[in-house]
C-alpha cells in the first residue's frame, strides 16, 4: 500500500513539474520573442550593433545631402563664364572700368599721307576690363621736356571708353605744312603717356610705339587731338 502511494506521489510531482514548465513558457512567450528563459527569438534581419567610438572601428560612410544654400568661399576665384567671354580667349569684363595705360594697351604710331605731316595713334585695349581714355595723349618725342598742346576743337562730348579688344584714336600734327614752324628736328623715339581723370597727371606706364626707321620731322607747331572713338574723327584736324 505504501508503494502505491509513493508511485502516485511521484506521478503527481511529475505532472506538477510539466504544468509549471508549461506555465513558465506561456508567461515568457508574451510577444517579446522569447522561446525559453535567456533565449531570444529573432523577429527580422539581424542588425549589427554600431561600433563604439573607443573600439577603433571605422564608421560607415554616409551620404550628406547637397545644400544649395551653402555660401561659396569668398576667397575662391570664380571661373570665367563661357557666355561672358569676349570670343578671343580673354576673360570677360568685370567691375568698374579702369584708366587706360601702357601696360594694358597696345599703341601703334603710323605716319599719314593725308593730312600732311600727321601721325595717327591707335590704342587698343588688351586687358580684360574696360578702360577710359581721358583727355588727350601726352606725347614726348626724344628728350623733349614739354608736352604738346591739344586742339581744343577736337574735344569729344564724352570720355572715350574702350572695351576689351576695342581701339581709340588720336592724331599728332608733327610740323607746319607751310614750313612756318621753327626748331625743326628729326626724332626717332616716341613715348605716349595717359592722363588720369583729372587730366593734370599721367597714370601708370607709358607706351613706346616704334617710329619709321628714318624718324619723323617735328617742329614747335606740334599739337595733338583729343582721344576719339573713330579714326575719321581723329584725322579731321
Amino acid at each position: 500500500m505504501s508503494g502505491l502511494r509513493t508511485s502516485r506521489t511521484r506521478l503527481a510531482g511529475a505532472a506538477a513539474t510539466v504544468a509549471l514548465a508549461a506555465l513558465a513558457l506561456t508567461a515568457c512567450d508574451d510577444g517579446t520573442g522569447v522561446e525559453s528563459e535567456g533565449t531570444a527569438k529573432p523577429t527580422g534581419p539581424t542588425a549589427a550593433a554600431p561600433a563604439s567610438p573607443s573600439s577603433g572601428a571605422s564608421a560607415p560612410a554616409s551620404s550628406t545631402p547637397r545644400n544649395p544654400k551653402t555660401p561659396r568661399n569668398p576667397s575662391a576665384p570664380s571661373a570665367p563664364s563661357a557666355r561672358g567671354g569676349t570670343g578671343s580667349g580673354r576673360p570677360a569684363p568685370s567691375g568698374t572700368p579702369v584708366t587706360c595705360q601702357g601696360s594694358t594697351t597696345r599703341t601703334v604710331a603710323a605716319p599719314l599721307s593725308r593730312p600732311l605731316n600727321h601721325l595717327l595713334l591707335t590704342v587698343t585695349n588688351t586687358g580684360g576690363r574696360s578702360c577710359h581714355l581721358y583727355g588727350y595723349p601726352a606725347v614726348r618725342f626724344g628728350e623733349a621736356q614739354a608736352v604738346p598742346p591739344a586742339v581744343e576743337d577736337s574735344r569729344p562730348q564724352a570720355v572715350v571708353t574702350l572695351g576689351p579688344g576695342e581701339s581709340g584714336y588720336a592724331s599728332v600734327n608733327l610740323s607746319a605744312a607751310d614750313g612756318s614752324g621753327t626748331d625743326g628736328r628729326t626724332e626717332n623715339t616716341l613715348t605716349v603717356y595717359f592722363h588720369g581723370r583729372s587730366g593734370d597727371e599721367s597714370v601708370g606706364t607709358g607706351a613706346h610705339p616704334p617710329l619709321p626707321a628714318n624718324g619723323v620731322l617735328v617742329d614747335d607747331s606740334v599739337e595733338v587731338t583729343y582721344w576719339q572713338r573713330s579714326r575719321d574723327d581723329a584725322v579731321r584736324w
